[in-house]
C-alpha cells in the first residue's frame, strides 16, 4: 500500500469582519473554526456567505435557464397529456437514479394517472447495465408508450435512441452525465454540463435535474397538482448527496432544504418507508451523513445484491405502513450482504497486487470471472483511495446462448471470433483529480460500452481486449502525468490541527457554568464536569453549519498530532436476524497530553490490532453517533511517530519504582495532583491495564486512589433495577446504558445480564437511537418481593435469568474486594508483563 502524503492547509490572513460575519450566522459558537474553513474554500463575499450557511438567503435558479430544452420538454409532455399518451419514465438503479425515478413518478404523476398513463423501467444492474437498452424499449413499445421520459441516464445512449424512434417512441433526456460529441436527435436534452462551470445549476445530479423538470410543469400548469412540490425535496436530497456532486449553488440549497424535510419523517412518517430506513440505520435525518453511510448505500445495496431494484421506487413512494416495512427489511438485509461481501472482494484484490510491481502500475486493472459486478464499484473506490491510483475492477461472463441471437449479441459486444463469447464487466473509480473519463474514453475502440463521468465509470469490454486495453490506459496515463508534473502518492490534506481537549469545549457557556444542566430521568443530582461527548458540542455544532458536506465542500478533516488509542476493541456487525456478517469496525478512545479524558470515536472496516500501539498523528473527521447521542470522531488515516524514541520513553517510565501510587482508601487533599488518578474500583485486569498504558502514553504516575467498594446486596440491586424498569415503563422514558450502570453501581456487562432478567420475567426491553426503553405489558410486580417469591412467580427461563444476574453481581462484588486488597507490588508486576508485550 502506498505511504500517504500528509498536508495541512494554510490557514492563511482571515480578515475580522469576515469572522464576525461568520460568527453572526453561527449561534452560540466562536465562528473561528468555521471562518477558517470558509475563507479556505473560496467563501470570502458577505453575500456569498449568507446564502451558504441560511438557504433562507439564497435564491435558487428557475428551471427555464434550460432555456429551449426545457421549453420543449414541457411542451412534449403537455402534448402526451392532451392525447392520453402513454409515458414511461427510464431509470437508473442507483440512488441518484431511484430517487430521479421516483421524483418523476411522484411529481409527473400529478399530471398523468399512474401505472393506467406512467409508468417507470429501472434497469437491471446485474444483467442489463446502465442506460437505455433495445430490449427495455421493446417491452415499453409493445406496452403502448409512446414517450420515454429519461432521469439519470440516456445522454450518450445514440443507438438505443435511434432505435426508440424506428418504434415511433419520442424521448426526453434528462441527465447529468458526460455529453456526447453532439446533440442527439430527441425531444429535448436537459443536462447542466452544457453550462459553464460557474452556474449554480452545472452540478445538480440526476435527481436534481429530474426535479427541475417537475418545477417546470408545476409553473406551466399551477392548479393541476395536488402535492406540494416541496414535498419532494427530501428525494432530491437523497440522490444529490449519495451521488457525490459537488454541492454548490443550487445542488447546495435544495440538498439543504431537502434535509430540513427529512429530519421531519420519523415524527411525520410521511414516507414510511424511508422513515423505517432511518430507524433500522438508526439515523435521525439531520445530517447528510445520515444519507451517505445510512440511506444511500442501502439503497444501492438493493442492485448491487439482487440486479433489480424497481421496488425501491415503491419503498420511497408508498404510504402503506405494511408494505415499506417488508420492503425496508428486504433492504437491510440487501446491504448486510453487501458489507460482507465488499469486504471479501477487497482481500481478494489486495491479494492480487500483492503480486503486481506497483511501480510500473499507473492504473490498476484487475478481473477475475468469481466477483459479483455489483460492489465492484465501491472495492475500487476503496483501492484507489489506499494505493493512489485509479483502479478498474471487471468480472467476466459467458454471453447468453439460449435465445437464439447468439451472433447479434456477439457483433454488438464486438466479439468477432464465434469461440469466443466472454465479455468483462465492471466499474472505474478516479482518485487525485485524474480525469477517469478521458482516461477510459482514450480506448473507446476497445470497449463494447462505457459510461460516466471524471471520478466514476462503469464499462464492458471483450475478455481478449483487456491486456491490451491495460497497456494502452497505462501509457496513456504515464504520459499525461509527464507532461503535467502530476504524482502518483495519494494526498491526505488536513482542514484543522486540533488537540484531544480542543475537541471536547463547551456546548454554552451556561452548561459550563451549570445554568443548564441535564438530570438522570431516573433522579439523581446532575453533574458539573462535562463528559466528552457534552464538551464536544460546540465544535461539532460550529462544523455542522459548514454542512450539508461533499464534493467542493468535504467534511473537515482534523489532524490531532502525538495522540494515543485506549478503550480499543473491534466486532463483527449483524443482520437483522442477528447473524455475524463480515464487516468490522473498531472502537476506542483517542488521547493526547491535553486532556486527562479520552474521546470516543470508531474506525470502519478496520481490526483493533491495525490500531497502532504507540504515539501517533491521525487524521479523523466529526461525526455524530446517534445510538449513543454524541459526537465521536471518525477515523481516516493514521501514522505512528517515531517509534524508538517513544518506546524507550516508556520503558524508563515503568522501570521506576514508585511509578504506580497507592492511595487506596486515603481521604486526599483538594491540591492539584499530578498523577493519572483511578478512582473508581476496577473487576479486572484488563481495566487496570488501561489505565496503566494511559500513565505510560503521558509519561505520568498512576495512583490507584479508589475508596473501599461498598457491600452491595444482589437483592436490593434488582429492587432497583425493578423500580427503574417500572419507572421507565410508566412514563415512556428511555435511559442510556451509562446512565443504568451509574444507578446501579455495576459494569456494563453485568448490567446486560440484568437486561436480560427483566426480558425473561415479561419486561420487553428495546435498543432505541436514544438508548434503551423498557415497557410492561403484563400482571402486576412489586420491587420488595423477596427472591423466594419471585421464583415462585415467574418461569424456569425467568429464575434462571434472575440466578445469572444475582451470581454476577456477587461476582463484581468479589472482585472490587481482591482489586482494593490485592498487594501494589502484585499490580506492578503484573502491569510490567503487559506492557513489554505491548511495545516489545
Amino acid at each position: 500500500m502506498s505511504q500517504s502524503q500528509w498536508q495541512v492547509l494554510a490557514p492563511g490572513e482571515i480578515p475580522q469582519w469576515f469572522i464576525e460575519a461568520v460568527k453572526s450566522h453561527t449561534k452560540n459558537c466562536s465562528g473561528h473554526y468555521a471562518a477558517q474553513l470558509l475563507w479556505q474554500r473560496g467563501i470570502r463575499e458577505e453575500k456569498q456567505l449568507a446564502g451558504f450557511l441560511n438557504p433562507d438567503l439564497y435564491e435558487p435558479t428557475s428551471p427555464f435557464d434550460f432555456g429551449q430544452e426545457m421549453k420543449w420538454a414541457v411542451k412534449r409532455l403537455l402534448q402526451a397529456r392532451e392525447a392520453a399518451e402513454k409515458v414511461a419514465i427510464w431509470g437508473d438503479f442507483d440512488a441518484d437514479g431511484i430517487t430521479a425515478t421516483s421524483v418523476l413518478w411522484e411529481g409527473l404523476g400529478q399530471f398523468f394517472w399512474q401505472h393506467q398513463q406512467l409508468s417507470y423501467y429501472i434497469p437491471n444492474r446485474l444483467t442489463e447495465s446502465h442506460g437505455l437498452n433495445c430490449p427495455g424499449i421493446d417491452q415499453l413499445h409493445a406496452a403502448g408508450v409512446k414517450l420515454i421520459v429519461t432521469c439519470d441516464t440516456g445522454s450518450t445512449n445514440l443507438r438505443e435512441i435511434d432505435y426508440a424512434h424506428q418504434l415511433g417512441i419520442d424521448v426526453i433526456i434528462t441527465d447529468h452525465h458526460t455529453l456526447p460529441d453532439d446533440r442527439p436527435p430527441v425531444v429535448s436534452i436537459i443536462n447542466p454540463r452544457y453550462f459553464a462551470e460557474t452556474h449554480p445549476l452545472f452540478h445538480l445530479s440526476g435527481v436534481a435535474v429530474a426535479y427541475k423538470l417537475v418545477e417546470a410543469m408545476y409553473q406551466v400548469l399551477p392548479n393541476i397538482p395536488q402535492q406540494r412540490l416541496e414535498n419532494l425535496l427530501d428525494l432530491v436530497a437523497i440522490g444529490l448527496i449519495a451521488d457525490l456532486v459537488e454541492l454548490s449553488g443550487d445542488c447546495r440549497y435544495l440538498a439543504q432544504r431537502g434535509i430540513e424535510q427529512l429530519k421531519q419523517q420519523l415524527k411525520t412518517r410521511s414516507r414510511p418507508g424511508i422513515a423505517r430506513l432511518l430507524q433500522l440505520c438508526k439515523r435521525s435525518g439531520d445530517r447528510p451523513t445520515d444519507i451517505s453511510f445510512g440511506l444511500g448505500p442501502r439503497i444501492n445495496a438493493v442492485s448491487r445484491i439482487q440486479g433489480d431494484a424497481s421496488f425501491c421506487v415503491e419503498l420511497l413512494t408508498s404510504k402503506d405502513e405494511k408494505r415499506c416495512e417488508q420492503l425496508a427489511l428486504e433492504t437491510e438485509l440487501a446491504n448486510t450482504r453487501r458489507m460482507s461481501l465488499q469486504k471479501d472482494i477487497t482481500k481478494q484484490v489486495k491479494d492480487k497486487l500483492a503480486q503486481l510491481d506497483l511501480s510500473t502500475t499507473n492504473v490498476i486493472v484487475l478481473e477475475d470471472p468469481q466477483w459479483p459486478v455489483g460492489v465492484l464499484g465501491l472495492v475500487a473506490g476503496q483501492i484507489a483511495e489506499e494505493y493512489g491510483r485509479p483502479t478498474i475492477l471487471l468480472s467476466t461472463v459467458l454471453l447468453s446462448t439460449e435465445s437464439g441471437d447468439t451472433e447479434s449479441q456477439l457483433l454488438e459486444a464486438g466479439l468477432e471470433d464465434k469461440n469466443s463469447h466472454s465479455i468483462a464487466r465492471g466499474s472505474a473509480r478516479s482518485v487525485n483529480n485524474i480525469d477517469l473519463y478521458e482516461l477510459v474514453n482514450s480506448q473507446a475502440h476497445l470497449l463494447h460500452r462505457f459510461g460516466g463521468h471524471p471520478f466514476a465509470a462503469g464499462l464492458s469490454l471483450p475478455v481478449d481486449n483487456i491486456p491490451l486495453f491495460t497497456e494502452a490506459i497505462n501509457q496513456q496515463l504515464a504520459q499525461k502525468l509527464g507532461t503535467t508534473g502530476a504524482f502518483m502518492m495519494p494526498a491526505m490534506e488536513a482542514d484543522l490541527v486540533v488537540k484531544v481537549a480542543e475537541l471536547g469545549k463547551p456546548l454554552l457557556d451556561a452548561i459550563a457554568s451549570g445554568g443548564n444542566q441535564r438530570q438522570s430521568l431516573m433522579g439523581g443530582t446532575p453533574k458539573t464536569a462535562l463528559p466528552p461527548q457534552d464538551r464536544a458540542a460546540s465544535l461539532f455544532y460550529e462544523l455542522k453549519h459548514l454542512e450539508p458536506c461533499g464534493m467542493g465542500n468535504p467534511v473537515p478533516k482534523l489532524l490531532i498530532k502525538n495522540c494515543w488509542f485506549e478503550q480499543v476493541w473491534n466486532r463483527n456487525s449483524k443482520d437483522l436476524r442477528g447473524r455475524k456478517v463480515q464487516y468490522i469496525k473498531t472502537k476506542f478512545e483517542i488521547w493526547d497530553d491535553s486532556t486527562s479524558m479520552g474521546f470516543p470515536g470508531i474506525w470502519w472496516g478496520h481490526y483493533q490490532d491495525e490500531v497502532p500501539k504507540v504515539r501517533c498523528n491521525a487524521v479523523v473527521e466529526l461525526d455524530y453517533n446517534n445510538y449513543e447521542k454524541r459526537p465521536e470522531v471518525r477515523l481516516i488515516a493514521v501514522q505512528p511517530c517515531q517509534e524508538n524514541d517513544f518506546f524507550q520513553s516508556c520503558l524508563q517510565v515503568s522501570n521506576q519504582l514508585d511509578w504506580i501510587l497507592d492511595w487506596r482508601g486515603e481521604e486526599l487533599q483538594g491540591e492539584a495532583l499530578t498523577p493519572l488518578m483511578v478512582y473508581e474500583c476496577p473487576t479486572s485486569w484488563d481495566e487496570l491495564q488501561v489505565w496503566c498504558r494511559r500513565a505510560i502514553q503521558a509519561e505520568r504516575q498512576l495512583a490507584i486512589a479508589y475508596p473501599q467498594p461498598q457491600p452491595l446486596s444482589a437483592q436490593e440491586t434488582w429492587k432497583k433495577l425493578l423500580g427503574i424498569a417500572k419507572f421507565l415503563s410508566r412514563t415512556g422514558q428511555w435511559a442510556t446504558l451509562v446512565q443504568l450502570q451509574e444507578k446501579l453501581d455495576l459494569s456494563d456487562r453485568t448490567v446486560e445480564l440484568g437486561l436480560n432478567a427483566l426480558s425473561a420475567i415479561g419486561f420487553e426491553v428495546s435498543y432505541q437511537d436514544c438508548g434503551v426503553q423498557i415497557s410492561w405489558h403484563g400482571r402486576e410486580w412489586s420491587s420488595d418481593w423477596p427472591l423466594a417469591t419471585l421464583r415462585e412467580r415467574t418461569n424456569v427461563a425467568g429464575n434462571d435469568a434472575i440466578a445469572i444476574f444475582f451470581a454476577a453481581i456477587e461476582e463484581e462484588q468479589f472482585r472490587r474486594q481482591y482489586f482494593y486488597q490485592v498487594p501494589l507490588s502484585t499490580i506492578t508486576g503484573y502491569s510490567m508483563v503487559g506492557i513489554k508485550q505491548d511495545y516489545m
